[in-house]
């Protein structure tokens, strides 16, 4: 059976390609939960360890959510609009939605999922800033990244926000009521054509093989770890207390047992079969070879169309594999890598 799926995907390679080298849109409405009132930044600075309370209005910052254990349970951008307002972008609404629930308990704050209420486009790659320039009344130029201020397309209020999961340098999100969707997608669609891009409408690209290449994770490749594992400990803010602190310190002082590494399959016209944690289950095991001892698991497996190479994460025991190291995982030739293809 023929497994390499998307090396062979013409209409994939060219969705992802447009953002690359071009522009692209596609509608993908992150469940948003509000969080407002007097203790709101206090309450988010307590339950992120990254710092939500110093954020200015129109800015925004990314944090892990941690439980007791120190364990992620979230990735979520903080975007603060108003001085007791702010909205959480999350995969995971309802849980999350669960979890301040009953932490929230001694705030002063209403907490409400949103989601309904918005739709978001995001617009990415190197002409996005010439569409949203070309449909929006005041224009980005200036715009930050993670900054978000008010704007008008067509006559329909909208929220812009310079951010994405895409790793390109100029990218941005649209937020607007769903009763406008359609409109604005009407516009956007027609400006970005203009430029010469395209809607994407493959998942798989938006949500893998794109954040992959530039080395993000999707929320799924963190179950069960910790921020140190897997490099994200450089968004914690250790002079403040915060959920999953304490444990965290004596991972820190212990040392993680376990990292997040990168990895190709050498030849990239290679049909394989290698179980990957993104579809379910625990992924591939892997080995070094003359050893018996498992030494990580597959955690995602999907494909770099700027360098042509299948390409994923493993999550290993500490130290066991290195860059350029050479591995056969289920019989295919493999190598460690860096976890960024850009």
């Amino acid at each position: 059976m023929y497994k390499n799926i998307f090396n062979s995907d013409t209409w994939k390679r060219e969705e992802h390609m447009a953002v690359r080298e071009c522009v692209g849109y596609y509608l993908f409405t992150h469940q948003l939960m509000e969080v407002t009132g007097p203790d709101a930044g206090r309450f988010l600075d307590w339950i992120c360890p990254n710092n939500i309370a110093s954020l200015k209005v129109g800015r925004d910052r990314y944090t892990t959510i941690l439980n007791e254990d120190g364990e992620i349970i979230d990735d979520v951008v903080v975007m603060r609009l108003d001085e007791e307002q702010y909205w959480v972008s999350t995969l995971y609404g309802t849980k999350l939605d669960d979890w301040i629930y009953y932490h929230s308990e001694n705030y002063d704050l209403d907490s409400y999922e949103i989601t309904e209420d918005w739709h978001m486009f995001s617009v990415q790659g190197p002409k996005s800033q010439e569409v949203m320039n070309a449909i929006c009344e005041t224009g980005v130029d200036g715009l930050r990244f993670f900054e978000t201020r008010m704007d008008v397309i067509s006559g329909m209020d909208v929220r812009i926000n310079r951010g994405g999961f895409t790793g390109e340098k100029f990218g941005y999100e649209i937020y607007c009521s769903p009763d406008d969707a359609d409109a604005v997608q009407e516009v956007l669609d027609a400006a970005v054509k203009e430029a010469g891009g395209r809607e994407i409408t493959e998942f798989q690209v938006f949500a893998w093989t794109l954040p992959t290449e530039a080395g993000f994770y999707y929320m799924r490749d963190l179950a069960h770890t910790n921020p140190m594992e897997v490099g994200l400990d450089r968004n914690i803010v250790w002079d403040k207390e915060f959920i999953g602190k304490e444990a965290l310190l004596k991972i820190r002082e212990e040392g993680p047992k376990r990292e997040m590494v990168g990895f190709e399959i050498c030849d990239s016209n290679e049909d394989h079969c290698i179980l990957s944690a993104q579809y379910g289950g625990p992924g591939e095991p892997v080995y070094i070879e003359g050893e018996d001892e498992e030494v990580g698991r597959v955690r995602k497996l999907v494909y770099s169309y700027v360098k042509n190479v299948n390409n994923g994460y493993i999550l290993a025991v500490k130290d066991k594999l290195h860059i350029g190291d050479e591995i056969k995982i289920n019989g295919t030739e493999c190598i460690i890598t860096g976890k960024n293809w850009l």
